[in-house]
């Protein structure tokens, strides 16, 4: 078998890219268009073990905000004291510049962060709950129930000051305590954020054990609660599923995906979870699916090795590291 270079590969990988993504007709069954919800400043780079420095997380969404990304999570409103490398929330607030059809989400887990999030500025906000009792308790230090009570003076709060609520709902698949989790389980809390008043349901595989099966059986069961166009979905790739998670959501007919750049985070209270599923690789994937995401692959990339570089270690990005090579 003849030797084939890395540069032929690479040249050839690209020119299959370009070819793939000038037919925009999606597969049969699949959503025309996809939003990417990018997460990437605030989950991404919460679980780095030092504080990355307030103008690199400002440049960071700056050129994000310049990919064609309709929603760039920028921050979290929640005490130093759990989260230290997020301390800076205000700063960022009010240092990024704000592109017009760009929305800026920030999680807040209470309302003491809702108000200081509203102070700041922000126009919208995320909250997360669990669908693992166990998950709950050692992450909010509360029931599920007690976590819903809470939840709903924070929706309430939001519904006067006119703020939309984005709901995460963590550990749909598994746990790392508890395990397996009821996807019965997952499709009652959603329900309930939905009805509480939540916009948009996240679902999110938080230590990314799921496989394509598990995943759409919790989309199943969620879709009969809630409109399909109100789920997201939000994958990690400990085991290296996350595309094929994801892909199987879309065939739910879910059309709204969270993901990373360059693949950063994982989840501070969840150990062993690794980092989301790169952005780049998603936009890569939905683009050969001929699915629409508004988002300039190139730009995205080089705001991957922006971060990279400046946390001092390579992309996560499979896509990233093939393309970003000089031929």
């Amino acid at each position: 078998m003849a030797f084939l270079s890395k540069n032929f590969l690479l040249r050839t990988m690209r020119l299959l890219h370009r070819s793939k993504s000038t037919v925009n007709i999606p597969q049969k069954g699949l959503p025309s268009f996809v939003k990417i919800v990018e997460v990437g400043p605030r989950d991404g780079l919460q679980n780095e073990k030092s504080p990355v420095p307030t103008d690199v997380k400002v440049e960071l969404i700056n050129r994000l905000s310049d990919t064609g990304l309709q929603v760039v999570e920028a921050t979290s409103f929640v005490s130093p004291k759990w989260i230290p490398q997020l301390a800076d929330h205000r700063e960022i607030m009010t240092q990024i510049k704000k592109y017009p059809g760009v929305n800026y989400p920030v999680l807040t887990p209470n309302l003491k962060g809702f108000d200081a999030a509203i102070e700041a500025g922000a126009k919208e906000v995320a909250m997360f709950i669990a669908a693992s009792e166990a998950f709950s308790r050692k992450n909010t230090n509360c029931s599920i129930a007690e976590s819903l009570e809470r939840s709903q003076s924070l929706v309430n709060a939001a519904k006067e000051a006119n703020i939309p609520v984005r709901a995460y709902v963590s550990c749909v698949i598994g746990c790392p305590y508890e395990g397996k989790i009821d996807p019965n389980k997952v499709a009652e809390v959603a329900k309930k954020m939905y009805e509480m008043g939540c916009y948009e349901i996240s679902l999110g595989d938080t230590i990314g054990v799921g496989t394509p099966s598990a995943m759409q059986e919790v989309i199943r069961l969620v879709t009969q609660e809630i409109p399909v166009d109100k789920v997201a979905v939000h994958c990690h790739d400990t085991y290296g599923q996350a595309l094929a998670n994801i892909y199987a959501a879309l065939q739910m007919g879910v059309s709204v995906v969270d993901s990373s750049v360059a693949g950063l985070g994982g989840c501070p209270y969840a150990k062993g979870a690794t980092g989301n599923v790169a952005t780049e690789d998603v936009v890569y994937m939905l683009d050969g699916l001929g699915i629409q995401t508004g988002v300039n692959l190139q730009k995205l990339i080089a705001a991957g090795d922006f971060i990279s570089k400046a946390l001092g270690r390579p992309t996560m990005s499979r896509v990233a590291k093939a393309m970003s090579s000089k031929l």
